[in-house]
């Protein structure tokens, strides 16, 4: 059976003295470390050969939206084969890409070569957030414990971004500027084949299913909520996008370059801030109001970003910008519990996270194309509009993400569900 809690309050205390949650909790975080570092890797060290930002960017958004085009493809084989099956090969074509990667840029390959070579290593990235989300659901099966851990999540990413970019920067300019991607890969590598080594954790495949009942296996993009989730987690891409370009051009506007890290990390600050307290919280409204009211803060918030006029109103609504987000993003994971039956949540966890890389790549290209074109600070209408659109699509389809009746089909499979098995 699932862990149960006999404690009602949820904290991170009890969260972590979960049984064997350390087991997958170190090498998860060990294994998510190199997605934070893989794309500033790839834009250094291109830059450095080929002289060029905009090849290196290039380069970069191909690797981005090839993660996100293939991430619900991987989770979606993790459900039905278990994470240990996809994972292992994945780390090996992963690091094995990123490699060939390293050695085509130093090589001065032609830039369509370097393309070809990002695909792969954008299309294997271990998406080892969502497995570890998934793991969560299943340990946590009606515990108040779920948005807590939801929380715990969203404030681990939030330090891996942070993290990451700081390392890949620190070995590709103190070292050699191919040192950040030798490193991803080393990393990936090892950290992967760790997380993989905890199979007692990982949930069941659904494939095993087959002997007990008749499951229909299909995307969990075929459940309303999660598309209407995706959607939202877009707009929470475009607001990450934005504000990395946005703020970055600010700051070489007034002269003062070395203040983006200042200013991105308040941004950052603000998201584990809010991330802390929000899975501190025993919530008594539910999810789906707790998702409107979180994204009309976020809306209201991004709307006055591109009127700031100085650096200490920009850093504070920076602030309060990223204290919206953590509370956006952890309810809809949050709700991909009640909406995803287990053997289709690794799927739907990485359907999400492709939604905000996706939304981060397309943000990118806008907000440095309206900064190129327009007034300095235009590119912060790119989090305004992504996600008022995205505030549009959840007020209008809201209902969409109440889970349905028992005995109706909620996610990959049909009719009754067999109990999932826990250790």
């Amino acid at each position: 059976m699932a862990s149960t809690v006999t404690d009602t309050r949820p904290g991170y205390g009890q969260l972590l003295r979960t049984p064997r949650a350390w087991t997958f909790l170190l090498p998860g975080f060990a294994a998510r470390q190199p997605f934070a570092m893989l794309t500033i890797s790839i834009v250094l060290l291109v830059q450095h050969t080929t002289g060029s930002y905009g090849a290196a960017g290039a380069v970069s958004a191909v690797t981005g939206v090839s993660m996100a085009l293939f991430a619900p493809f991987s989770g979606k084989l993790a459900d039905r084969f278990g994470q240990r099956a996809v994972l292992v090969p994945g780390v090996l074509v992963h690091s094995a890409s990123v490699v060939t990667l390293t050695v085509l840029a130093l090589s001065d390959a032609p830039l369509w070569a370097l393309f070809v070579a990002a695909v792969p290593a954008g299309a294997s990235t271990p998406q080892i957030g969502p497995m570890v989300r998934a793991r969560w659901g299943v340990k946590l099966q009606g515990s108040p414990l779920a948005t807590t851990a939801a929380a715990f999540e969203s404030v681990t990413d939030e330090l891996t971004f942070v993290l990451g970019p700081l390392l890949a920067t620190a070995l590709c300019t103190g070292i050699t500027p191919s040192a950040g991607l030798l490193t991803e890969a080393g990393l990936t590598l090892v950290g992967g084949l760790l997380f993989a080594a905890q199979k007692g954790t990982q949930p069941k495949p659904s494939a095993h299913d087959d002997d007990h009942a008749r499951v229909e296996h299909v995307s969990a993009l075929r459940i309303p909520g999660v598309r209407v989730l995706i959607a939202t987690f877009l707009g929470i891409g475009a607001v990450f996008g934005g504000m990395q370009v946005s703020l970055a051009a600010y700051s070489e506007s007034i002269g003062e370059p070395g203040l983006n890290g200042v200013l991105y990390g308040t941004f950052a600050a603000g998201n584990m801030l809010s991330g802390v307290v929000c899975g501190a919280i025993a919530w008594k409204v539910s999810p789906q109001r707790r998702l409107l009211v979180a994204y009309a803060a976020l809306t209201l918030m991004a709307s006055g970003l591109w009127a700031a006029q100085s650096t200490l109103l920009l850093a504070g609504l920076g602030l309060l910008v990223g204290v919206c987000i953590a509370p956006a993003l952890i309810t809809g994971y949050t709700l991909v519990d009640k909406l995803v039956a287990p053997t289709g949540r690794t799927e739907a966890f990485t359907w999400l996270t492709g939604a905000v890389a996706l939304g981060q790549a397309a943000a990118v290209t806008v907000a440095g194309q309206l900064e190129d074109r327009l007034w300095d600070g235009a590119g912060f209408l790119v989090p305004l509009g992504g996600t008022a659109l995205a505030l549009a699509v959840l007020v209008t389809l809201r209902s969409r993400l109440v889970p349905k009746a028992p005995g109706h089909t909620v996610a990959r499979g049909v009719g009754h569900r067999v109990p999932v098995a826990v250790d």
